[in-house]
């Protein structure tokens, strides 16, 4: 059959999201790793090009994807025992290394149990599914991640049972609660614990106290629920992420192990019951493959270096590099929003310039990440540096270098 009149419509499509400013760039695709050396840290060549690129646009901010002990683990698990699992978990696909990370991953963050997906974007879609029914009322942060709110509509969450509070708005979110209707049984409070664009997290403590009045009044409870995939390794004196810089839980924590953990896959950790009705009933875990073993043994030997001394101190070593970062970004004169989360957004506020700069990085040898409109605010566009564990103070200075260059 013919897709000539189906690519036209398609063209047409994707000609309106380049009129728009919604349309992607095109991929640039990494082609080879140059290890550390002497005072810098890696580069990175792209395709088309010899030459050599510091990336700020990274999620792993530990920088452990390169760690033997991470390499090593994924090593042995896929010459014991293969390259992929061969079934879903239900049919014989669970191995011994699926349950031994959700051991480690609930144990890290401090809960009973834990069930892992193939991403935290996978993991939010199943935690909907599994606690949605026709008397649950979500209510969400106005710049939660798109699969917060992807996961409402897989769920079939009906407009009048859900309630959007502006963004970390204390007061938004008492009226949220208090508006609940008549009726419902279960509520769910859900919301980034570091937002992505912004490297701003929620106030847990205050949400908390928010609700507190209010956890009696459902029959099936309250629950609080964090997407912690930006803080969970990388935020926090331990890695704990964004509960432990607000000193206060969420009841079900969502995280990934492809940011501060530097491979693949992501998780729910919760109570026994949460975590079993997850494996009953979400679409996002029964219906696919599991991660690889390969995948596990290195998610479960990355979380075992971040929770030891050495994650410690890779941990001071990028508060050290955020902390030169933002020095920096206020000796040049430059706006950002304030934080100690490795997302340091440098404030543009104009679509064609951040676009310049982006390009003027991007010819200084700095991949960075440009935001403009519709992605954040009209006059939010962005700038957004990411440090990791492998940027030395010497890759900071010659961001920097770029930056002063630019303005």
């Amino acid at each position: 059959m013919s897709l000539e009149l189906l690519d036209a419509g398609l063209r047409e499509d994707t000609d309106r999201l380049h009129a728009e400013g919604r349309a992607k760039a095109p991929e640039r695709v990494i082609v080879d790793y140059v290890p550390p050396k002497g005072d810098r840290g890696p580069r990175y060549k792209l395709q088309g090009s010899d030459q050599e690129f510091i990336r700020t646009n990274s999620n792993s901010y530990l920088s452990l994807s390169h760690h033997p002990d991470v390499i090593a683990a994924a090593d042995a698990a896929t010459h014991r025992f293969g390259a992929g699992p061969g079934a879903v978990r239900f049919i014989d696909g669970t191995f011994s290394h699926h349950v031994s990370l959700e051991r480690r991953i609930a144990a890290f963050c401090g809960r009973p149990a834990a069930k892992i997906f193939n991403s935290a974007y996978t993991a939010n879609l199943g935690l909907a599914l599994a606690i949605q029914n026709d008397k649950t009322f979500w209510i969400g942060d106005a710049l939660n991640h798109n699969c917060i709110i992807r996961a409402m509509r897989i769920a079939h969450v009906p407009s009048h049972h859900k309630a959007i509070f502006g963004h970390n708005d204390m007061a938004g979110l008492k009226r949220a609660i208090e508006g609940v209707p008549d009726g419902i049984e279960r509520v769910a409070v859900i919301f980034d614990g570091v937002f992505s664009m912004r490297g701003d997290h929620a106030p847990i403590g205050e949400i908390n106290a928010i609700l507190a009045p209010h956890r009696q009044r459902f029959a099936q409870g309250l629950v609080t629920i964090v997407d912690d995939s930006h803080g969970i390794g990388a935020y926090g004196a331990t890695g704990r992420g964004t509960e432990e810089v607000a000193g206060a839980r969420a009841d079900i924590v969502v995280g990934t192990f492809g940011k501060a953990f530097g491979v693949n896959g992501g998780f729910i950790a919760a109570s026994e019951a949460v975590v079993e009705m997850v494996r009953q009933k979400s679409d996002t875990y029964i219906y696919t493959n599991p991660l690889s073993v390969a995948d596990c043994a290195a998610a479960e030997a990355a979380v075992n270096v971040a929770d030891s001394p050495e994650g410690l101190r890779r941990l001071a070593h990028v508060q050290a590099r955020i902390a030169q970062l933002r020095a920096g970004l206020d000796r040049l004169g430059h706006e950002s929003i304030p934080g100690v989360h490795p997302v340091v957004p440098l404030m543009v506020r104009e679509t064609e310039k951040t676009r310049r700069m982006v390009q003027g990085f991007t010819d200084g040898g700095v991949l960075v990440v440009g935001l403009n409109h519709p992605v954040v605010p009209q006059g939010d566009q962005t700038i957004r540096f990411q440090i990791n564990a492998a940027h030395t103070e010497s890759d900071i200075d010659d961001v920097l270098a770029v930056l002063a260059g630019l303005t």
